[in-house]
């Protein structure tokens, strides 16, 4: 599958937004079937024993998927970064959890932490008795204090982002684009639209949106390949499984509200 469309050569941005919107929904349908490999080697017990040479191929891709996805998104960005960070093609049940465009990185810690909790709680009979189930309800202390680590590492990198975005929103108000509004509310009173000063004032603060995107999107991915780096390759699957199917229903539940809402009108 290329990203690249309508003409667009590999490295080149997007063109037009709908190309973004038509690449992701085929992501998406990648990322499915992604989930359904990951989802029958989580239930192959031949590959008990054989843990590394047997998923770290299928891990490996489905890592790949998601860099493939932020490369697209940063080369999209210098087309068009507004869309990146406010998407036409999430639902409104996921714009209110973006943060930058995307998922927050912490995010990935709470939901190694909640599907942990839950296969701790499936397997607890056969671990009382010595038996390893080898996911994520198995995860060891050494395992414990590295999240650990990267949680804090991440948390402290995402608070930087966050204030980043704070000061780059700020600048909507600066000096610049007050006297800007004033200008052309005078020229609009006169019939006439201001233009002079409007796309340079306005480029700027689109560049500074652009940095800040690109290190939101370089920490999402650093810290999902983190937290594969910490777990053993049966573990990893099962985070990718529960990563996968969060971000696929979330996406699915929110496009059907939206069109029920829309139905209702």
């Amino acid at each position: 599958m290329s990203v690249y469309t309508n003409g667009a050569a590999a490295g080149d941005p997007i063109p037009p937004e709908e190309s973004f919107n038509k690449f992701f929904e085929d992501w998406l349908v990648e990322q499915d079937r992604h989930l359904q490999e990951l989802i029958a080697a989580s239930r192959d017990d031949s590959i008990r024993g054989n843990e590394e040479d047997r998923l770290r191929p299928l891990i490996n891709r489905v890592i790949s998927h998601y860099d493939h996805y932020y490369h697209a998104k940063s080369m999209s960005a210098r087309y068009d970064v507004l869309s990146m960070i406010s998407p036409t093609w999430t639902s409104t049940l996921e714009d209110a959890f973006l943060w930058i465009g995307g998922w927050r990185p912490s995010i990935a810690f709470h939901l190694l932490y909640s599907k942990a909790g839950l296969q701790l709680e499936a397997q607890l009979a056969d671990l009382l008795r010595g038996l390893s189930s080898g996911d994520l309800g198995d995860l060891s202390p050494s395992q414990l204090v590295r999240v650990d680590e990267l949680q804090r590492s991440t948390i402290k990198e995402e608070r930087k982002i966050t204030e980043k975005m704070a000061k780059q929103q700020e600048t909507v108000a600066d000096s610049t684009m007050v006297e800007l509004s004033h200008v052309a509310t005078e020229m609009l009173d006169e019939g006439r639209v201001v233009e002079e000063g409007v796309d340079t004032a306005l480029g700027e603060k689109k560049e500074g949106l652009e940095r800040i995107l690109e290190m939101a999107d370089e920490l999402r991915l650093r810290t999902l390949r983190g937290v594969i780096d910490i777990l053993g390759p049966l573990q990893a699957v099962h985070f990718l499984i529960a990563a996968a199917e969060l971000h696929l229903r979330i996406h699915e539940w929110g496009k059907r509200r939206d069109g029920a809402g829309r139905n209702h009108h």
